[in-house]
This record gives structure tokens, sequence and C-alpha cells, in this order.
């Protein structure tokens, strides 16, 4: 499939403007920031403390879904084209600079760019093919596996503060 202006126009405003993006390598699709610059989509992580990025190689390619910021349904969808950039390298230090400031709550800002270069990856998202129509089915997929919790047993105890914080 062939890009035109129209798709790449769609593309690069679309994943401009969504927060995250979904990207499949050859495992399952993950949510990942990122930030657009010079006509990709660039990704940091796989070191400790920052967003995992299972199935992603260099030279591989990788589907990307981009959703609405607002409401959260799926705009456009494109095949990517996978390049790792070595640390320190020019391209590397282009695409670091703008990662930086997009990268929120890290909790060394001052070192960050140093822990990337030592414990991380840059990649970049290189837009080959779009795919603008509608899937036919669902795209939900079961959520992956995790250690988090969200919800834990009640204290016993809680019941009765409650019940007597009302009768006040």
């Amino acid at each position: 499939m062939t890009q035109t202006l129209l798709d790449r126009a769609l593309v690069e405003e679309a994943t401009k403007k969504s927060g995250l993006i979904w990207v499949r390598g050859t495992g399952p699709a993950r949510s990942l920031w990122h930030v657009w610059h010079d006509g990709a989509a660039y990704v940091v992580g796989d070191g400790p403390g920052e967003q995992p990025l299972p199935g992603l190689a260099d030279g591989e390619s990788a589907e990307v879904t981009v959703r609405s910021k607002d409401k959260g349904g799926r705009i456009v969808a494109w095949t990517a084209a996978v390049t790792e950039h070595p640390a320190g390298s020019e391209a590397w230090e282009t695409a670091v600079a703008e990662l930086k400031g997009k990268r929120l709550n890290a909790p060394d800002a001052e070192q960050m760019t140093e822990r990337w270069a030592r414990e991380c990856r840059v990649l970049r998202l290189e837009p080959r093919s779009v795919h603008t129509g509608l899937p036919d089915g669902s795209l939900s997929a079961a959520p992956l596996p995790t250690d988090a919790t969200t919800r834990r047993p009640a204290p016993a105890a809680l019941p009765r503060l409650l019940l007597k914080r009302g009768k006040r």
C-alpha cells in the first residue's frame, strides 16, 4: 500500500496529538508514550523505571495504532520500520533532546539522559504504510499479566469505624 500525501499528514497529525500510541512488534500490543519528530515517532524504554519495549528490534517492523486523545477511538494504523539509534550518536542526541521534554515524573531529571544512554533503548518508528480502513472485528485484547494490584481487601475494622463516624 502506497502512502499518499493525505495519509502521511493524517499519520503525523494524529500521532503528534495523541499522548499514547499502541505498538505491536512480535508480542502483544503495548501503549507507549512517544514524541513525533522529523517524520517518525520516537520512544525510549527497556531500562529500570521506563516503559518496556518487548518485541521491538532494530530492522524489524511494528504495527502502530493511534487513538483519539479525547474519545479514545482508533484514528489510524500504520506499519513502522523500527530503527534503534546507538547511544551517543547524532541521531540519538537529537531524539533524546525531544524525548526529554516529554518525559513526565522522571525521578532523576538532571541525569536522565545519561541513564538512558547506559540502560535504555531509543527507537525510531518510521511510517512505511498506512491503514485507514476500519477493521472487520474487535481489536480488544485481554489485559497483559502483571504483579500490580489496585484493590485489596478492606481492613476488618473499617466497617466499625465508618458506622461510628455516622452516629456522631
